[in-house]
């Protein structure tokens, strides 16, 4: 089993990296934390895990130990698996979803798409105790800009936010109220995007 890869990145998106390890090219799928953290970077060092299936076998990257253990602990719940535990991290760092389970914040979960009313029920009941020595860690470095062209920018951003869940009409409307710069990022797109989406 895989439990780590280091090498150059490739090829990378919003969703995913491919890694060249020794000539070997591994997909890896990233939430937007990690995404962010290497937006900037030729070289990447991920922590994985393995998810094995009867017709595939899918590898998950993160950069952080806390984030790949809060991922374990999301997909352990019934409903929840390995895609919408990367999306629920893409859309809250380790800290501020550890503090929304512990808290009780059923609204605040319940904005990630794909999570509804009872399955962020089910999430706080069944994790408000697993994650509270997870809190206040996990925060992965802060990414370098990276500017790229606006029109380009913003496809991205719509790209990445639908792979999240929201419906492409939301993902253009609040991109619609951003004017992308030349020295802007599809990281502070889709930040400013998700700070919108998530109100």
């Amino acid at each position: 089993m895989i439990a780590r890869l280091t090498g150059t990145i490739w090829e990378r998106t919003p969703e995913q990296l491919i890694l060249d390890v020794q000539g070997v090219g591994y997909r890896v799928q990233v939430p937007l934390s990690t995404y962010y953290a290497l937006s900037d970077e030729e070289q990447a060092s991920l922590l994985i895990y393995t998810h094995v299936r009867e017709d595939a076998i899918q590898l998950f990257g993160f950069l952080t130990s806390e984030e790949r253990e809060l991922f374990t602990i999301l997909i352990g719940v019934s409903g929840v698996g390995c895609k919408l535990a990367v999306n629920i991290l893409s859309n809250m760092p380790v800290e501020q979803l550890c503090t929304a389970l512990y808290g009780g914040d059923i609204k605040g979960l319940s904005g990630i798409p794909g999570i509804g009313k009872k399955t962020a029920e089910r999430l706080v009941l069944e994790l408000r105790d697993k994650v509270v020595h997870l809190a206040g860690k996990g925060s992965a470095p802060t990414a370098r800009p990276q500017a790229e062209p606006g029109e380009k920018l913003t496809d991205d951003a719509i790209s990445a936010l639908i792979n999240l869940g929201y419906k492409e009409a939301q993902a253009r409307k609040a991109l619609s109220t951003l004017a992308p710069g030349p020295d802007d990022s599809l990281e502070t797109m889709l930040k400013q995007a998700l700070g919108l989406l998530m109100k």
